[in-house]
């Protein structure tokens, strides 16, 4: 009976098994970014930046078309009493009124200038006690039209648009960076996990193979056919794989939640990965690469921002205190009128033109002294492109090495792996016929082991190696096709649509 209950025992253990098993949710690569973008704080922050950028940039079009604007005062009373100089008397003046006033104003990109069109209307009913009484009730209306041209300095309209267009081009870039360095970190964790699985299955294969070798000398010393201290050495064997085993199980799990972490699912989750990892050689021409990372990066484009706003603000850092004036020209039409009907009856023409000039005459030197600091902040920023170039160039090099290297570590340890199970074969066959110790065939076991997670520590690395050549380059070498992520390329296209058409 005792029996029956360890067997009955053991198959529901074993039904329970299978069934969470079956309950895990396999999950691939693909499918973990795709989670990630979805979940990720970083990602989502600068989703936002980038999203914000855009906004400002809507708002910096739309203040570039005509702005209409009303100011209404609908009614306004005074009272006050004034001393008059001439006739040595105070009076008191009471006026009742009621204005408005409505503006069209149209900036004008391409010469910085505002085109403006007002009017000015008001009704006004006003009395004083001086020279016996007078008053006034009736409307006035000023209509005219302004033109204003800033001369002798730099088109300021066009410039803000700029800055924001850039604005909008870095919190792009800067979300596409974020992109690619989330899916480096998923990309490495994914495979920590599947190195996980993988060292777990060959220290189970471990584990059941000293189980049937402890079987074997088992049944020897009971036939005394094998001294007592080689299942001494069996046992030992045993639990050390045991013990491997159970250490593979824990490092698994760690990496299980580290990976649940990052890509946002819950912790109590049952999940497993799903991988590909078969060797297939990638022809990478360095040239090319190199010549694909000088162009493409997003760092670099980003270094060549930075260069530009540092050249606008010695554009508007040798604009202050400097020569420059204004041009105003102005056409308007007043009338007043008792009644509104005859507001224009004999209107008053009002045209203006005038010529303002504002001419520094000293300041110390703080003007030179403000465009040297200008000027050294672009000599520093075109170091920064340069070092940024040389670091692209370093960088593609060393992991084109890599890739190279790995290629031969790859067919090493596949042929490394073959040889080791050739190996153990013949050593297990000698150890059944008592030919090899227990200590030895661990030696054997324990090289099979090594041997087959080197194997698999390469091929991932060459995987990860692939991918870092790739966002070094935003060049996709497997496939030969340009690298842009998936959730940037019709939102670049859009973005760039909508500045061409505004």
């Amino acid at each position: 009976m005792k029996i029956l209950r360890l067997f009955l025992i053991a198959g529901l253990m074993i039904s329970f098994s299978a069934y969470s098993q079956t309950q895990k949710r396999v999950i691939t690569l693909d499918e973990a970014m795709d989670i990630a973008l979805k979940n990720s704080p970083t990602i989502q922050k600068s989703r936002i930046a980038r999203e914000r950028q855009k906004k400002f940039l809507e708002a910096q079009l739309a203040s570039l078309k005509s702005r209409f604007q009303l100011n209404v005062t609908p009614f306004n009373y005074s009272k006050t009493q004034t001393y008059d100089d001439f006739t040595s008397s105070y009076y008191t003046s009471e006026t009742k009124s009621s204005s408005g006033n409505f503006s069209v104003t149209q900036p004008i990109k391409i010469t910085d200038g505002t085109l403006s069109l007002q009017n000015d209307f008001s009704w006004r009913d006003n009395s004083t006690s001086s020279g016996g009484g007078n008053s006034f009730t009736g409307f006035n209306n000023y209509l005219f039209i302004q033109y204003t041209q800033p001369i002798f300095r730099y088109n300021q309209t066009k410039m803000d648009l700029l800055k924001v267009e850039l604005d909008v081009e870095n919190a792009t870039l800067a979300y596409s960076i974020e992109l690619m360095n989330l899916e480096r970190s998923v990309t490495q964790f994914f495979y920590a996990i599947y190195q996980a699985q993988q060292s777990k299955d060959i220290a189970k294969e471990e584990l059941s193979n000293q189980k049937k070798n402890f079987e074997v000398i088992k049944s020897k010393v009971e036939a005394d056919l094998s001294a007592k201290e080689e299942l001494y050495q069996a046992e030992l064997n045993l639990a050390s794989s045991n013990s491997n085993y159970e250490n593979q199980l824990v490092n698994l799990e760690n990496s299980m939640d580290d990976f649940k972490k990052l890509i946002g699912i819950p912790l109590d989750e049952e999940i497993m990965v799903s991988a590909n990892i078969d060797y297939k050689q990638v022809k990478i021409n360095l040239k090319q690469a190199t010549e694909s990372g000088l162009s493409r990066r997003n760092e670099l484009r980003q270094r060549d921002i930075d260069l530009q706003r540092a050249k606008f603000n010695l554009i508007e850092t040798s604009a202050q205190n400097s020569f420059n004036g204004n041009v105003r020209l102005s056409y308007g039409l007043t009338g007043t009128a008792n009644k509104i009907a005859d507001i224009y009856d004999n209107p008053t023409k009002s045209p203006q033109a005038s010529v303002t000039l504002s001419i520094p005459l000293f300041d110390w030197g703080a003007r030179k002294a403000r465009i040297r600091a200008a000027e050294l902040s672009i000599e520093s920023s075109e170091i920064d492109v340069q070092s940024a170039k040389d670091d692209i160039i370093i960088n593609i090099r060393k992991t084109w090495r890599n890739l190279k290297n790995l290629e031969r570590q790859i067919g090493i340890a596949e042929q490394n792996v073959k040889n080791a199970e050739l190996t153990y074969e013949i050593n297990l066959e000698r150890y059944q016929n008592g030919d090899l110790t227990s200590m030895d065939l661990q030696l054997q076991q324990n090289q099979l082991t090594e041997k087959k997670n080197n194997l698999t520590t390469a091929l991932i690395n060459y995987r990860l190696e692939l991918l870092n050549l790739k966002i070094q380059t935003l060049w996709d070498f497997e496939n030969n096709t340009s690298f842009v992520p998936k959730e940037l390329q019709s939102d670049i296209s859009a973005n760039e649509n909508f500045i061409k058409n505004e």
